[in-house]
């Protein structure tokens, strides 16, 4: 049982069971019930953004190097304020390495299944990651589900918290507007990838997991190429005033990836037009997505 599943197991007003014998019994701190996270300052917020342009840029980049870069331009920082704040974004530099640590010892990880494998049709492999989008006041976690032959965004999902909850919202909301499902479903080793929740939602429909290698860019090199447009051509262009606008500049965006932006490994052709062929243009557009309004009133305050 989760920690936010134990909280809501707490009734305040119940008379035959004090508060302390509650959360004894559910193992859970007394503390924790009254405690209200603190959002970032407005100076780590701002950090990020720097961290977020010059990690797009340079995925390579680990800790030392984004403290040497952001103590460059003018802030007095040390490592481990700039480690926290990548754990925070969820990034971490490229590299090899020796040891692949799983994030969370609980979880399962699957092999990576995409290793000499051609690509050849759609609906063969999906994958899916998140990313980190600044706000002006806080800042938001994007996830996406695209067609890997085709680069087609099938769903897409906003969130301020890094829990499995919008990942599952967005792979469901992709079977359910592509009415079908993969034969493979690519993530890497997060732990909204490996937790329990999510990968039932996958085996439950018969789709087989592949998961990257901890550090390996390479295994899922085409949503990563998603983010860097996403962000060179859209998000890092303006500053968001609220998640509604981001919300809304999204949705546009997404639209034309899918339906007016020419890619040269296609053949110029657009990702619409590639995974529907010959009827790309008397399909409607699947873009279902996290910027549903019912979707959005459960997400908690963005930290100011």
């Amino acid at each position: 049982m989760s920690l936010d599943e134990r909280r809501n197991r707490v009734k305040r007003d119940e008379l035959k069971m004090s508060i302390r014998w509650q959360c004894q019994a559910l193992a859970l701190c007394r503390g924790s019930l009254y405690y209200k996270a603190v959002g970032e300052s407005a100076l780590n917020v701002e950090l990020m953004d720097k961290m977020d342009r010059e990690y797009t840029e340079k995925p390579y980049f680990g800790r030392p190097k984004l403290t040497e870069y952001v103590r460059r331009i003018g802030y007095a920082v040390n490592p481990k304020r700039i480690g926290r704040l990548m754990r925070l974004m969820d990034i971490q530099g490229i590299v090899p390495r020796l040891n692949t640590s799983q994030p969370n010892p609980n979880h399962k990880v699957y092999p990576y299944l995409l290793r000499g494998v051609q690509i050849v049709r759609r609906n063969q492999v999906w994958a899916t990651d998140i990313t980190f989008i600044r706000l002006k006041r806080g800042f938001m976690y994007l996830t996406a589900v695209i067609d890997l032959f085709s680069r087609y965004v099938l769903s897409w999902e906003l969130s301020n918290t890094l829990d499995a909850g919008f990942c599952i919202t967005a792979v469901e909301d992709a079977v359910l507007h592509a009415q079908t499902t993969p034969e493979i479903f690519n993530t890497d080793q997060g732990s909204q990838f490996t937790s329990y929740a999510f990968t039932e939602t996958l085996l439950r429909q018969g789709i087989h997991i592949s998961m990257d290698g901890k550090g390996r860019a390479l295994d899922n090199v085409f949503i990563e190429r998603l983010w860097r447009s996403v962000k060179y051509e859209c998000t890092h262009l303006q500053q968001f005033e609220t998640v509604s606008a981001l919300r809304s500049t999204l949705k546009s965006y997404f639209e034309f990836y899918n339906s007016g932006r020419y890619h040269q490994a296609l053949n110029y052709k657009t990702p619409k037009e590639v995974y529907f062929g010959e009827n790309a243009t008397k399909m409607m557009d699947l873009i279902p997505c996290g910027n549903v309004e019912n979707r959005m009133t459960g997400l908690r305050t963005v930290p100011q």
